[in-house]
């Protein structure tokens, strides 16, 4: 009985006693910060900028009078004046506030591209609070990268890693001036890499968890050698903050910029010439592939070097100059990181059999370029089957830019496999089951022969390109 009593009075400073080693414990396996952030700080900038704007202002002591709406005077005071109280012409200056990092010791600065679009001033501070004028050495829209320049000597630098050797789940740190608060650090971990963002199809993207908010635009990503790995460029947020979600541009593709800017003053990029979009199960079923991956070729640019090169619609691109295509996603940034006319491997899937093909790799053209090629005009949507279709005449093939005397017109969708797979009234439709469409008694050879059961591809035509739809038959 004493025992016991004993043990039991003595429980709760043994269980605490336990608790303090295994937070101890946990606490040893944390990172210390402090011998990166005095390594790396010193090489990290506050960059801020002005921009002269125009507003108007009304005379003084002049009110802008009470018009009706419908008045033609409203519009001719709403032209000369803008609306309220806005008149007559007065200029500001906008400032934006990022950061950057020192990539030499004569004083040439990494940073986005974004910070410092359009400025009329760049104005770098250090972190011995020296305040430089840079000068913009270059800039590229595509991957949001700039490249400025002060004039200045025997700086401090940072070491440049490969962010192709990070790691999910490693830690990496930020220095910043999010919100003007200079070099502020915060910590965390990788949370994926290769990610695709939006109208950003050339970088592919670190996804980290690391507190970002605006101002650290530009700033390093270090790993814990202090090495950075990547340049903090955006985040993903609902309300203009931080939400455990941001992105950097991997070091890797920041330098190439940096080197093209240095040498040419521009960038170049490897261009295939390709529509491309995911491939879903259903249509890895209907292509015949064990599991979805690649890319499917959806279109093929008129005169690209896809064209030239043989590459067709209904490809599925797997593989990359010996790198897998996981997905969609994974194609442009390895094309575009590419030589200029220099020679790539291509192995996809044709007619449920992989092939390889050598193609010439062109410089990627302006934005402006592109779509004036790809551009669709006319009002298209997506389509379907189990449906009543129309002839495509010569002139709506001319305004759709087919090369090829294919496609039948979507009149009306009913309830049936068209409908669930999505097919709408405009559509056009190019191919069914990996056969052209060439005329209206093709398309209902095409169908007739479909099997009850499986899963086809269709490819369609709409206003924002072509893309493949995956459509099961009944089975009755």
């Amino acid at each position: 009985m004493k025992i016991s009593l004993f043990v039991r009075g003595c429980f709760p400073l043994i269980a605490s006693w336990l608790f303090a080693v295994a937070g101890l414990a946990r606490a040893a396996q944390l990172p210390d910060f402090t011998p990166l952030v005095e390594q790396c700080s010193p090489a990290v900038v506050n960059i801020s900028t002005k921009q002269a704007q125009n507003t108007r202002r009304l005379p003084h002591g002049f009110q802008y009078p009470d018009i009706p709406e419908d008045s033609p005077l409203n519009e001719l005071f709403k032209h000369f004046f803008g609306e309220g109280n806005r008149g007559m012409p007065e200029e500001y200056d906008a400032r934006t506030l990022g950061s950057g990092f020192i990539i030499s010791e004569d004083g040439y600065i990494l940073t986005n591209f974004h910070v410092v679009e359009s400025a009329d001033e760049v104005l770098v501070r250090t972190s011995e609070r020296n305040e430089f004028i840079a000068q913009v050495v270059g800039g590229d829209k595509r991957s949001d990268i700039a490249l400025i320049k002060i004039d200045a000597k025997s700086l401090p630098v940072v070491a440049v890693g490969r962010a192709e050797d990070l790691k999910v789940g490693e830690w990496v740190l930020a220095i910043g001036s999010p919100f003007g608060f200079d070099h502020s650090v915060t910590a965390g971990i990788v949370s994926a890499k290769g990610r695709s963002l939006p109208a950003e199809n050339y970088v592919p993207f670190i996804q980290t968890d690391v507190a970002i908010n605006p101002g650290n635009s530009g700033g390093p990503l270090f790993n814990m050698d202090g090495k950075v790995v990547g340049v903090n460029s955006q985040i993903y947020s609902r309300t203009g903050g931080f939400m455990g979600l941001s992105f950097a541009i991997p070091i890797d593709v920041a330098m190439n910029v940096v080197d093209q800017l240095r040498t040419k003053g521009r960038v170049s990029r490897g261009w295939l010439g390709v529509i491309i979009q995911d491939v879903t199960r259903e249509l890895a079923e209907s292509f015949g592939l064990e599991r979805p991956r690649g890319a499917l070729v959806s279109k093929v640019l008129p005169g690209s070097p896809a064209a030239k090169s043989g590459i067709q619609v209904g490809d599925i691109i797997l593989s990359y100059n010996g790198k897998e295509v996981f997905n969609s996603a994974s194609l442009p940034p390895m094309v575009g990181a590419s030589e200029v006319n220099n020679q790539a491997e291509l192995r996809f899937l044709r007619a449920q059999k992989i092939e390889q093909i050598n193609v010439l790799i062109g410089e990627l053209p302006s934005e402006e370029a592109i779509e004036s090629v790809s551009a669709l005009p006319g009002r298209l949507s997506v389509n379907r089957l189990g449906l009543r279709v129309l002839p495509l005449t010569e002139e709506q093939r001319a305004a759709l830019g087919l090369d090829k005397p294919v496609g039948v017109l979507v009149e009306s969708v009913v309830a049936g496999p068209a409908q669930t797979a999505g097919v709408q009234e405009g559509d056009v439709l190019l191919q069914i089951n990996n056969q052209w469409v060439d005329d209206m008694d093709r398309f209902q050879e095409i169908v007739d022969a479909l099997v009850p059961g499986r899963i086809v591809a269709v490819l369609v035509q709409r206003e924002s390109g072509p893309m493949f739809l995956a459509m099961r038959m009944p089975t009755k």
